[in-house]
């Protein structure tokens, strides 16, 4: 790292989470003396979750924060230089890439992987988050172990929601569909699969306005036909709730610089972690729409590292 008013790194990682903190490994052991800024939720979404119990080597379970503290030690023990704070300002037009953190900190870097990650979409009701990891999920494939013969419900009409709800089906004994509209809006083949399941019950022209309990989740108030003369409010118990209307991957950095997909997220090339410009790489949730999970997100963070390595020994 160089000590001029410019600081210069060979890679830079910005997000961190399991695919910056895993890239900052990989980088840290490939001698790339990675610099890592953790952006605005150091440790990403896990952070926000109680138990995980799907990530391989803790077989007893861990907790996100905790699972988060051990990757980021890791990279620290192998030299990552992992900085507090976000990268406010990064052009790509230049060589080397030219970046500004929000201490006014400025960076050049010859590589550059992006982790930002993606943010869940949410109703925007006060007890969501009071009952956020106590009953409030947006992951139903990373927590609905822990509803197992339980009732929840889910929120939502597309094709997120649908796949929320078949996918607890088959774990919960009730799951109720909340959808405002009077229709589903996901494809006809995700429709039928829903209706087909009969443990699935659909809610329409329903809106959800607030959830209740004690320290745990115990039900949603709803209304029927909100704002109509058919206007009815009811309440369901349910022990989980989960948001299906999707997710919004964070790229508001890029400024249009790089390629995104139709849904807003990285589109990345070859079978790769390479983005739409040389040397700039993407890594987790922010180039992956379907899987986001900590672990399929961790492997694309060891991939960009890598795919950094070997762009630097052809190209400088």
């Amino acid at each position: 790292m160089d000590t001029t008013e410019r600081q210069h790194t060979r890679t830079l990682i910005i997000g961190s989470g399991p695919a910056g903190y895993t890239a900052a490994i990989y980088a840290s052991r490939a001698n790339l003396s990675p610099v890592l800024y953790e952006g605005l939720q150091p440790g990403g979404q896990l952070t926000t979750t109680t138990e995980v119990e799907n990530f391989p080597g803790y077989p007893d379970g861990i907790t996100g924060p905790q699972l988060m503290d051990d990757l980021r030690r890791q990279a620290a023990k192998f030299g990552a230089d992992i900085r507090p704070g976000r990268i406010a300002h990064a052009d790509f037009s230049v060589r080397p890439f030219s970046l500004k953190a929000d201490d006014g900190t400025e960076i050049s870097a010859d590589t550059v992987i992006i982790a930002t990650g993606a943010t869940a979409m949410y109703l925007g009701l006060p007890d969501e988050q009071k009952f956020a990891g106590l009953g409030v999920s947006a992951c139903a494939t990373c927590d609905g172990f822990f509803y197992r013969g339980r009732t929840v419900a889910v929120v939502g009409g597309g094709d997120t929601a649908c796949e929320e709800a078949l996918y607890l089906a088959n774990l919960a004994s009730k799951v109720y569909m909340i959808v405002r509209k009077p229709y589903l809006r996901a494809s006809k083949v995700m429709q039928q699969r829903v209706a087909e399941k009969e443990n699935i019950e659909i809610l329409f022209n329903t809106n959800t306005v607030g959830l209740f309990g004690e320290e745990f989740l115990e039900g949603a108030h709803l209304v029927e036909h909100l704002g109509t003369d058919d206007e009815r409010r009811f309440d369901i118990a349910i022990d989980g709730f989960f948001l299906g209307i999707g997710h919004k991957p964070v790229t508001e950095l890029l400024d249009g610089q790089i390629e995104l997909d139709d849904h807003g997220y990285i589109r990345t090339f070859g079978g790769t972690t390479a983005t739409s410009v040389s040397g700039v790489f993407a890594a987790g949730d922010v180039a992956d729409p379907r899987y986001r999970q900590a672990i399929s997100a961790a492997g694309t963070g060891c991939r960009a590292a890598l795919d950094a390595e070997a762009w630097l020994l052809e190209n400088l």
